[in-house]
């Protein structure tokens, strides 16, 4: 009960980061602003801002101002993600969360831009720890973390992968892949960026990358089954 109570005060501080990082619904551009809050803030476990807290702190980590804004973009990664996953030429979704989907809301058009509004505010919202820290070159090598992970070298790479060969049986091989960069890549990301802001050493940062990855592997299979 005492962990479930601790990670449900976590779970709704991050909540409240998520809703200070958000713009406010106003001006000619305020739809895309709702589109985006309505998924962003559309519950969930908020697994992947808690590892990188998590990891920040066991390494030593105390300014969590340097860690924020990775744990906001990191989510808004994971969102945009969801969005475009949901849309009818992916995996046609009309719910997700006990709700319509974004594109369900808003028409796909919309859903688009919305997944693409967040995937730039996560960008934007990293790269301010970057100039606000000066620099600083912890920072700098989470910011590098962050864009390989979503990329097509980590989830957008996996989802290709994925796309292709839909309705197809798979190799292990194949299916590791997927899952190791579909599902992996963000999981991993989190906490390698938490023990890099915290200044973990290399040899720390190996190992945690590896227990990450194995994290990662079972989300997914758990999450399959």
């Amino acid at each position: 009960m005492q962990l479930e109570q601790e990670l449900k005060e976590k779970t709704a501080d991050i909540e409240k980061l998520l809703e200070r990082m958000l713009p406010e619904e106003a001006g000619l551009q305020k739809t895309i602003f709702s589109a985006m809050r309505y998924s962003l803030m559309a519950g969930g476990k908020r697994i992947r801002p808690l590892l990188i807290a998590e990891t920040y702190r066991f390494f030593g980590g105390t300014d969590m101002a340097l860690a924020e804004p990775f744990m906001a973009a990191i989510e808004m990664i994971h969102t945009y993600s969801l969005i475009h996953d949901d849309l009818p030429a992916l995996d046609n979704d009309d719910y997700r969360r006990g709700r319509l989907t974004s594109h369900k809301v808003y028409g796909e058009a919309m859903a688009i831009l919305a997944g693409d509004g967040l995937l730039n505010l996560a960008y934007e919202t990293a790269v301010s720890a970057v100039v606000k820290s000066e620099g600083n070159i912890y920072a700098v090598r989470a910011l590098d973390i962050l864009a390989k992970s979503a990329g097509i070298y980590g989830m957008v790479g996996g989802q290709t992968v994925d796309v292709e060969n839909d309705g197809v049986p798979l190799k292990q091989e194949q299916l590791d892949f997927i899952y190791r960069l579909k599902t992996g890549a963000l999981i991993q990301a989190a906490m390698h960026m938490g023990a890099v802001l915290a200044g973990a050493t290399k040899n720390e940062q190996d190992a945690i990358c590896q227990i990450a990855s194995n994290i990662g592997l079972a989300f997914q299979i758990q999450d399959d089954i």
